[in-house]
């Protein structure tokens, strides 16, 4: 039996509209009922991520900024975190500055921010000049972001130069031209050894899991290096092509309850 199950949240675990369904919601509290741990893994920062965590009745772990940290938000543990490199931060910073873009940085529980947009106290302005900030604080991930396309895609050649760090994840429009330019397109920076599968090794090492007894559920490039660690891979229907070449199996699409669909078999 299946001890674990790292879950994506955007694109996976919720629909189009950023809902997690009734059924998908049963499901993942069955499924832990049963004494398997369900883990959400995502790129959002770490209150964000525990908000929905507790909602669906997940477990009391979760892995947040692609990576970049684990924490237990019931007994309010950081169990491991991967600090970016100060001037690969200052960088970017500036890199986000010139264009006119939104820099983002996960910090501690949420976002400190270059422009706030999200006032519902998930996003803290920047009061300070950048090198002050991160020599005095820990950043796991910075975001650059806007809403203008070609504004974002010109920037990949200057983000790809800056050393140590690397884009962990992107708007689908910037590696498919098939997707739509729409919404707000980003790049999620960090460290070059940060990733969802180097945090789920560290975090079954932590709790005796092997991970042979492990499932990745995912719908994005982020999610393949989940892919390559665990003992068994599904992609969501709505993956892009070269994601599902990673994976063992293919559920359902985010918008047709995928990941409900998949974990019912481990309920049989």
């Amino acid at each position: 039996m299946y001890k674990a199950v790292f879950i994506d949240i955007d694109g996976t675990l919720r629909d189009n509209n950023k809902n997690i369904s009734d059924k998908t919601i049963e499901t993942i509290k069955k499924v832990t009922n049963k004494g398997i741990l369900v883990v959400l893994c995502s790129g959002r920062p770490r209150k964000y991520t525990e908000n929905i965590s507790r909602k669906c009745h997940a477990s009391k772990y979760i892995i947040t900024s692609n990576g970049g940290n684990i924490y237990n938000y019931e007994d309010n543990k950081i169990m491991y975190v991967n600090v970016m490199n100060k001037k690969a931060c200052e960088k970017l910073y500036k890199i986000a500055k010139e264009a006119d873009v939104r820099f983002i940085m996960n910090v501690g529980d949420n976002r400190v921010v270059s422009k706030v947009k999200n006032f519902d106290g998930s996003e803290e302005q920047l009061k300070t000049d950048i090198k002050t900030f991160v020599d005095t604080h820990d950043v796991v991930q910075c975001t650059i972001a806007d809403t203008n396309f070609e504004k974002i895609k010109n920037l990949k050649n200057s983000i790809e130069n800056i050393e140590d760090v690397e884009i962990k994840n992107q708007h689908k429009s910037l590696t498919n031209k098939n997707a739509p330019k729409e919404g707000t397109i980003y790049y999620d920076v960090a460290n070059t050894e940060s990733c969802k599968g180097n945090a789920i090794e560290k975090m079954c090492q932590m709790l005796d899991i092997n991970l042979e007894d492990t499932v990745a559920i995912g719908d994005d490039y982020n999610d393949v290096s989940m892919f390559k660690v665990v003992g068994h891979s599904v992609a969501m229907q709505n993956a892009t092509d070269n994601v599902k070449e990673y994976a063992d199996e293919i559920t359902t699409s985010n918008e047709e309850n995928g990941v409900a669909t998949f974990l019912e078999k481990l309920l049989v």
